[in-house]
């Protein structure tokens, strides 16, 4: 399959006075995004978005596997976990954790917490593939099987991509997000790019992954990714055929 130009083979670097900048700016990955439910905003819905026209997610309960490491200064750790969204909001369980100390409790631990923040503040929504964060331009056919639609942040804010959404050929389904933040979250990273990749499960559009890998100032890349399994969606198990495009979309 045709890689992403977001996604490079680097060895990350590590994250020292960076780290909350980084973690800021993953957290708005690893946060479920939404667009608006069908029925909502007509007035400004555009034809070349049916990919986004699906069934809200409102809950789910799902296994999280998160992954950061920076080969610079020899740390990497992993972090397995329960998540859950409801109308109560986000919680979470640790199941198991792994390697760096440092990297599990400045990076992954302060990754799910931040996120339990953001959700609560309602910020999450500032994150939304609407019309009312980005500019979409025209889908454009590259004989790969794909299409794609470039996506213009309307402001500069750190929450936001600028880059594309990749569809399926007929334009019904998103596949994948990817580009860089708009805005870098501090002064420690130059650079934030993101991919997440999605599969529309039972009905509804979910992230089955999401990498992020950020350019930190005098400690060079540094990489994260996640991984999500889910169990329940919308208040009902996930099928079995729905488990199988969860498999395949991981892999793909």
């Amino acid at each position: 399959m045709r890689r992403s130009p977001y996604r490079r083979d680097i060895h990350p670097g590590t994250i020292p006075g960076g780290a909350l900048a980084w973690v800021t700016a993953f957290i708005l990955l690893t946060t479920i995004d939404t667009v608006p439910a069908r029925g909502q905003e007509p007035e400004r819905a555009l034809p070349q978005l049916s990919a986004l026209e699906e069934i809200p997610l409102k809950q789910y309960r799902a296994y999280r596997r998160m992954h950061a490491k920076n080969e610079k200064f020899n740390h990497e750790a992993w972090l397995e976990a329960w998540t859950e969204l409801d109308a109560r909001g986000f919680r979470y369980e640790i199941v198991s954790e792994r390697g760096s100390e440092y990297v599990r409790t400045k990076v992954l631990k302060t990754v799910l917490a931040r996120e339990q923040e953001l959700i609560a503040d309602g910020m999450s929504k500032r994150a939304d593939l609407s019309a009312d964060n980005y500019v979409f331009a025209e889908a454009s056919s590259h004989g790969k099987g794909v299409r794609y639609i470039l996506i213009k942040p309307r402001r500069e804010d750190m929450l936001l991509v600028d880059g594309r959404m990749v569809l399926n050929q007929d334009g019904t389904e998103l596949l994948r997000v990817e580009g860089r933040l708009a805005k870098n979250p501090s002064f420690w990273t130059s650079l934030v790019n993101v991919i997440r990749d999605f599969a529309v499960l039972d009905g509804v559009r979910v992230p089955v992954t999401t990498e992020s890998i950020a350019k930190v100032k005098f400690a060079g890349l540094s990489r994260m990714v996640v991984e999500y399994e889910y169990e329940s969606i919308n208040g009902r198990p996930v099928s079995l055929s729905a488990r199988r495009t969860m498999a395949a979309a991981v892999g793909r």
